[in-house]
């Protein structure tokens, strides 16, 4: 099969395509002819040798992907068929696959027909992610919640994930992604320190994605330790915060967002934003180190 692949790490550049072996549906696995997969922080960090555990090359980057199953593994009871167009996530030890032409998903869910492939393509992680960090926030209708770096790509699911369950959504972005955020639903707030002279009224619950040491404000700003998560620093116990693992890293009982987001597009309740799609996988990394994120990026593969 062809595949975007690396066979050392550094920039965007080791990138190439090639031919590789075709990977085959395990236990519990679907098998899909991709046709679009997102670029992630993950996919970078892998791809310039900032891995925390060892990766084998070549490697294939890309976690997230949607495309029409070919191949149903052993063990599958959801009765999902060959045919079947489908968006989801690989396995956490692979930690990539996507982008090529075959790739083995771990987990997944219906991709509704209307959504176009290029949303569905970015979707699976970050919305398992997000969802999961809303859920231990217990955010519902009525809640008042600010996204600490909203407009990047879990955080603006996050806006999207969190506005359809009825919530208040305020959104800290840099000066450049202020409209993005409007437009997203959320009352933009300017990013960085000082918070508390910015944000209008109650906060409730806090959820930061951006990392960037504001822990101690957002404390501050919802009233108690456990009004927060984080899921990008690693400083969190040390201010009574919770750090929330992404999808990859989370236990697989624990995964239902992706069918309750599928569900929610059909409705017209929710979409995935994507800022770019691109046909080359150097021109996509490139991209995504340069910034700024609004939203997504996507790699069109079989097109």
């Amino acid at each position: 099969m062809f595949a975007v692949r690396f066979e050392r790490f550094g920039p965007p550049e080791v990138l190439s395509v090639g031919e590789l072996p075709q990977p085959h549906a395990g236990p519990g696995q679907v098998r899909v002819r991709v046709r679009a997969a997102g670029v992630s922080p993950v996919d970078l960090a892998i791809r310039a040798g900032r891995a925390r555990s060892p990766i084998a090359l070549p490697h294939i980057p890309g976690v997230d992907a949607a495309g029409v199953v070919d191949e149903v593994g052993p063990g599958v009871e959801d009765g999902v068929s060959v045919g079947d167009e489908v968006f989801g996530a690989v396995d956490a030890a692979r930690l990539g696959g996507a982008t090529a032409e075959f790739a083995v998903l771990a987990f997944w869910a219906r991709k509704p027909p209307s959504m176009p492939w290029e949303q569905a393509g970015a979707a699976a992680s970050g919305v398992e992610t997000a969802t999961r960090a809303l859920d231990l926030l217990d955010v519902r209708a009525g809640t008042t919640l600010l996204v600490d770096g909203a407009s990047g790509g879990v955080g603006s699911l996050a806006v999207g994930l969190a506005l359809a369950r009825g919530a208040r959504v305020l959104g800290t972005a840099a000066p450049g992604n202020q409209e993005f955020v409007e437009s997203l639903g959320a009352t933009p707030i300017p990013y960085g320190p000082g918070l508390r002279a910015r944000v209008p009224g109650r906060v409730d619950v806090a959820l930061d994605v951006a990392g960037k040491g504001s822990l101690p404000e957002l404390v501050e700003l919802t009233g108690s330790p456990s009004s927060v998560v984080t899921l990008a620093d690693s400083s969190g116990p040390r201010h009574g915060v919770r750090v929330s693992v992404g999808a990859l890293g989370g236990e697989p009982d624990g995964r239902h967002g992706l069918a309750a987001a599928a569900a929610l597009f059909e409705r017209g309740r929710f979409r995935v934003p994507v800022q770019e799609v691109f046909e080359d996988a150097v021109a996509a990394h490139t991209a995504a180190e340069r910034g700024p994120r609004r939203g997504k990026l996507v790699v069109a593969v079989n097109v």
